[in-house]
């Protein structure tokens, strides 16, 4: 943040502005002030409803407003910050449970560096969804399953892909079940209401738009399409990554790819290291998104930055590694974060 904010003044531009009111932000912070209801109209077809976003992000803006004297930018900044510390908590918690406590401060610290880390500090909903994500997946570890139903929905409550949290908490439940039923034990009904709220989230969101538009099954996804985003299964990701590689392309979108890319390498290393189910179906469930998913090429990898189990083989790895080869991969890591961070913020003209 330091970095981006001294390029930032050197180019006279205002560093909070940049972080409470950039691309996405705007959209938030005017759901949080006026509620939903704005859709503008493009040329080219494109239809934007404010309906595409989740409502938790704003509620909790809207909610720091109440209580506090603070513009709604801040209170975004105030609400993200936070979220992502609980958020780093949580992953430190998991990577501790798994590995020990150097594997769990080097993967909170890697989360930390990523390229597009950026977003953490930014009024985006990223560090919510991150953050409720990894203490549902903890509750699941440790067998609290009323605790991770409830994370599990307000996962859901803050952004699409949040259902891969009641996904993660489904599997889990119906592997304990299985479990339990074939040692002929009984089941414990937390069990079954954990799983059975854990979708409650992104279902009621998703049904309450479809029903507004007239149709509860798809009017959602029909907002979405406006925003040319669909799961098309690859299609898109395959037309745009044969772009990239056959045409001069901006920075951010040769970026995206190369980072994209390689979090389906590192996923691959994720599966060859057996993690827990959970966390497997979580992460699974993300990276298809993200992977399958058209439109905004650009931003696929803000959306995965909530995966941050892909990055538990490579923590385990700096953990094992001398401390001089993890010095430099660390200090590499940040040079490459705090810049890149810092064009994105200030001289890409794609959005975030």
């Amino acid at each position: 943040m330091l970095v981006m904010a001294l390029w930032a003044w050197h180019t006279g531009r205002s560093p909070r502005a940049l972080l409470a009111l950039s691309w996405d932000s705007d959209w938030y912070l005017g759901i949080a002030a006026y509620g939903y209801g704005t859709t503008l109209y493009w040329p080219d077809g494109v239809v934007q409803s404010d309906l595409a976003f989740f409502p938790l992000y704003p509620a909790l803006v809207r909610a720091v407003t109440t209580v506090l004297p603070v513009a709604g930018g801040t209170a975004g900044l105030l609400v993200s910050w936070t979220a992502a510390g609980a958020a780093a908590w949580g992953i430190f918690l998991i990577g501790e449970r798994l590995h020990g406590r150097g594997a769990a401060t080097a993967l909170v610290l890697l989360w930390g560096l990523l390229p597009h880390s950026i977003v953490l500090s930014m009024a985006y909903t990223e560090p919510l969804l991150t953050a409720f994500a990894a203490w549902s997946l903890y509750a699941v570890l440790t067998r609290r399953w009323l605790w991770a139903g409830a994370l599990a929905g307000l996962a859901g409550a803050a952004r699409p892909n949040g259902i891969a949290v009641a996904a993660a908490v489904g599997a889990a439940a119906a592997c304990e079940a299985y479990r339990l039923l074939r040692d002929e034990r009984r089941t414990d009904w937390r069990l079954w209401a954990g799983a059975a709220v854990a979708p409650a989230g992104w279902a009621g969101y998703v049904l309450w738009v479809g029903a507004r538009g007239g149709d509860p099954l798809r009017g959602y996804f029909a907002v979405q399409a406006g925003w040319t985003s669909r799961f098309d299964f690859g299609v898109g990701t395959f037309g745009f990554t044969r772009t990239v590689l056959t045409r001069p392309m901006e920075l951010g979108f040769t970026g995206a790819l190369l980072i994209t890319a390689a979090g389906v390498v590192l996923f691959a290393l994720l599966l060859l290291d057996r993690p827990p189910l959970p966390l497997l179906v979580y992460t699974a469930v993300l990276v298809v998104i993200a992977v399958g998913g058209s439109g905004f090429f650009e931003s696929k990898p803000r959306f995965l930055l909530p995966a941050f189990p892909l990055l538990l083989p490579v923590a385990c790895a700096l953990r094992r590694a001398r401390p001089r080869a993890a010095a430099v991969v660390v200090a590499a890591l940040a040079g490459l974060s705090y810049g890149y961070g810092t064009y994105l913020l200030t001289l890409a003209p794609m959005a975030l």
